[in-house]
């Protein structure tokens, strides 16, 4: 037998869109994409929010929906109040996701994870998100930094990363993104960013912090781009201030994904990788090979590089 104060369903949903109605008209309106909205609001409400319903529609619907016993959003469709499209929007808002149409304004199509929440590639992110946490990302000291890496170039090592970073700060996990290829810097091109000091100049001790770049679309995600590429990559990767870097950053995230150059490239991914300490490999399917891969992997454990496994992109 239910609690005395649990109350129905639906009247939630309608008192919820009264409540977000009133403060828009009196003490401020609240800000369907804020998290902690996000985690109290019902779908009507975020509705509502959006712009997308009127409380008068809202009580239409509550009504069609004791007679039909659909879910809200099914409801609202067949009445032809709102699309898909609309309550795609308010289900990403009410799961913690980032909102996929404010996202789609700011920032490229290449972060797919974002600007397509629902698309077969970010369903299988998240699926790779899962194994890297139980693996990987689970809490232990030094388990909080990955390099992302790959066989040649081409092989979509950076999509992968961005893309991954996406999915991991979607789930709260404070998540950072660093561009280790500074020969051939790609992050700051998949958001949209310039790239200015960003991680050469860091290291090189002509920049700080500030740097690393949020999004206020995103929350939960920074990326630190690649900076200027300095005549000697690889040596300035293996100085004691990227492992101090990373060290005070492994403080401030969860999550820290550095996207490394081709390692046919490059030794310089061997050397991030092992500052890391672990690493996943990305090949493309139907391009890489399995003997390569195989190869790349038994020099990453060689040089006692934790490897995660490795990951066919086809996108």
């Amino acid at each position: 037998m239910l609690p005395e104060t649990m109350n129905d369903p639906i009247e939630n949903e309608s008192r919820s869109a009264s409540s977000i109605v009133a403060n828009d008209r009196g003490t401020g309106s609240l800000n369907p994409h804020s998290l902690a909205t996000r985690q109290t609001l019902m779908m009507g409400s975020i509705l509502v929010a959006n712009g997308k319903l009127r409380q008068d529609q809202i009580d239409l619907i509550l009504n069609e929906q004791r007679i039909t016993g659909l879910r809200f959003g099914e409801t609202a469709i067949r009445m032809r109040l709102v699309s898909h499209a609309d309550v795609d929007e308010a289900l990403a808002l009410q799961f913690g996701y980032s909102s996929s149409r404010a996202t789609a304004l700011v920032l490229p199509d290449t972060v797919t994870s974002a600007v397509n929440p629902y698309s077969p590639f970010a369903e299988a992110l998240r699926g790779l998100r899962s194994q890297l946490m139980t693996r990987w990302f689970d809490g232990t000291p030094g388990r909080s930094t990955l390099g992302i890496t790959s066989v040649d170039r081409g092989d979509g090592k950076s999509f992968v990363c961005a893309n991954l970073g996406v999915v991991f700060s979607q789930i709260g996990e404070r998540t950072l993104i660093i561009d280790g290829d500074l020969r051939h810097p790609t992050q700051h091109l998949n958001f949209g960013l310039r790239n200015r000091m960003g991680l050469s100049g860091i290291l090189s001790g002509r920049a700080g912090f500030e740097e690393i770049m949020e999004f206020p679309t995103l929350t939960n995600l920074s990326v630190l781009p690649s900076g200027p590429q300095p005549p000697n990559p690889q040596e300035l990767l293996g100085r004691d201030t990227f492992a101090e870097l990373l060290h005070v950053l492994a403080g401030r995230y969860d999550v820290i994904l550095i996207d490394t150059p081709s390692a046919q490239e490059a030794s310089d991914a061997l050397v991030i990788c092992q500052r890391a300490r672990g690493a996943l490999i990305v090949g493309r399917k139907d391009k890489t090979k399995s003997t390569e891969i195989a190869q790349l992997a038994s020099v990453m454990s060689s040089s006692n590089i934790t490897l995660l496994g490795a990951s066919l992109n086809e996108y």
